[in-house]
């Protein structure tokens, strides 16, 4: 064939069927770049359903625990560890020359925000200078992470093509964007459809026959950059109608109107209504940074977000409220301010059930109440010992307390920031004079008193 034919079409067909193939009879090896939330779930669905795979991630702790069958996430039992390791289909590695064997390359490296909120992409480069390095002719190369429209095609395929090889024709790119929801045991990975876009129409083709392979639904889309914006406006819808919620909540408070009870009746209609909870702030890993991935790069098409962020000012403001009704409600019940008071913060996870810290509400109020005066005590049976925390180092190490009313004595208040299902709320209700609740967890357990406090 010539050289002038366009990369989009393949110069050796003959690659892509007998790919395909191979995937839709899950006889290739499948390799997963990032061994995390959404890595490790991943990994174990590809061996589950047939496929030899190879995990490759920079941790070796998080290498050693897999090897030896211990799971480094809660939501995830040591025993899919060791079913998938029984199998003799996984193998564990920190070496990139073990890309070479792939015939399939999945990338779920974290996508967080640099100093200035702008997409931090350096690990997704990372990753694509390690597979170019040991890229070969018929490897099909897919981006999971999620990243601004363009991620792919833009950032991607440029430093592939660096080895020579061409995208479409040479080797096969596309972005199937994660839907991880850890701790949801009703969703997991192998039942939530899937949305995936290809850099060109053989990568399309491809991707669909892998993840057709191991996944419930695939959901094709035009491009990748389709596909990413996909993931963004997901996760964008989320965070705009959670501060709906937090406003809402702000509205009704003066009224004395319960918020919390508003939304249960609201949600009775069977139609134009999907529930959404306020809450003392944003964490985890997608919903407060996907939004400022979609913002920075409209701002780059010159196009304003002003309802996106206006969204995103709501929620960052809320640890700041709770603060505020913390201290009020101290000095009406105890004529005292947050200096000097024991305060006792309940729950540090981000999500109920989780022990994943990552930019949780609760660090924020811990630093905020210590800039306050108080002495600053937690409780969360997820998290005995807080652990290493970029954007928090004043925080590592802290032990947390023991339950019992023993524990609890001259505490002055309880701040419920994260509701895990683990903690005695009844005892907490008894022992404590004071109790700050931003989950509605009191109420939703029929537990009652004018020392509970919403917030």
């Amino acid at each position: 064939m010539p050289d002038s034919l366009p990369p989009c079409l393949p110069r050796l067909p003959s690659l892509v069927e007998p790919l395909a193939a191979r995937f839709r009879q899950r006889e290739a090896t499948i390799a997963v770049i990032g061994l995390g939330y959404v890595g490790l779930p991943l990994i174990l669905a590809l061996v589950e359903t047939g496929f030899h795979a190879i995990g490759l991630d920079a941790d070796a702790g998080r290498l050693a625990d897999l090897a030896a069958g211990r799971s480094p996430l809660r939501q995830i039992a040591s025993g899919e560890v060791l079913a998938a390791l029984h199998t003799n289909r996984l193998r564990l590695t920190g070496e990139g020359r073990a890309l070479a064997e792939a015939d399939a390359i999945l990338v779920c490296v974290p996508t967080p925000l640099g100093p200035h909120r702008e997409p931090d992409l350096s690990a997704v480069e990372s990753a694509t200078r390690l597979i170019a390095a040991h890229l070969r002719r018929g490897q099909l190369v897919i981006l999971e992470s999620t990243s601004y429209p363009g991620t792919t095609r833009g950032v991607m395929q440029p430093l592939l093509e660096e080895t020579g090889l061409r995208c479409g024709r040479d080797f096969f790119l596309a972005h199937a964007p994660e839907r991880e929801d850890p701790g949801n045991v009703q969703h997991r990975t192998v039942s939530i459809p899937r949305v995936i876009g290809g850099t060109d129409p053989a990568s399309l083709d491809l991707a669909l026959a892998l993840y057709g392979a191991f996944v419930a639904r695939t959901v094709p889309v035009g491009s990748a950059d389709v596909a990413e914006a996909v993931k963004l406006t997901e996760n964008t819808f989320r965070a705009v109608n959670i501060a709906l919620m937090n406003e809402l909540k702000l509205v009704f408070e003066p009224m004395g109107i319960d918020i919390w009870e508003v939304i249960e009746a609201a949600r009775t209609k069977p139609f134009g209504y999907m529930p959404f909870f306020p809450g003392p702030g944003l964490g985890g890993h997608c919903i407060p940074v996907d939004p400022h991935y979609l913002t920075w790069q409209a701002r780059a098409h010159g196009v304003a977000t002003r309802f996106i962020d206006l969204a995103s000012e709501i929620n960052a403001a809320m640890p700041r409220h709770v603060l505020d009704r913390l201290a009020e409600a101290l000095d009406r019940q105890q004529g005292r301010g947050l200096r000097g008071s024991r305060i006792l913060v309940i729950g540090l996870g981000y999500k109920r059930n989780l022990e994943d810290l990552r930019h949780s509400p609760a660090l924020v109020l811990m630093e905020m109440l210590e800039a306050r005066g108080a002495e600053v005590l937690h409780l969360d049976p997820l998290v005995p010992v807080i652990p290493p925390q970029p954007d928090h180092p004043g925080l590592v190490g802290r032990r947390g307390i023991a339950p019992g009313p023993e524990a609890l004595a001259g505490i002055q208040a309880g701040l419920i920031v994260t509701d895990h299902d683990g903690i005695d709320y009844a005892g907490l209700v008894a022992a404590l004079p004071l109790l700050v609740d931003t989950r509605n967890a009191c109420a939703r357990l029929g537990l009652t008193g004018p020392h509970i406090v919403k917030a």
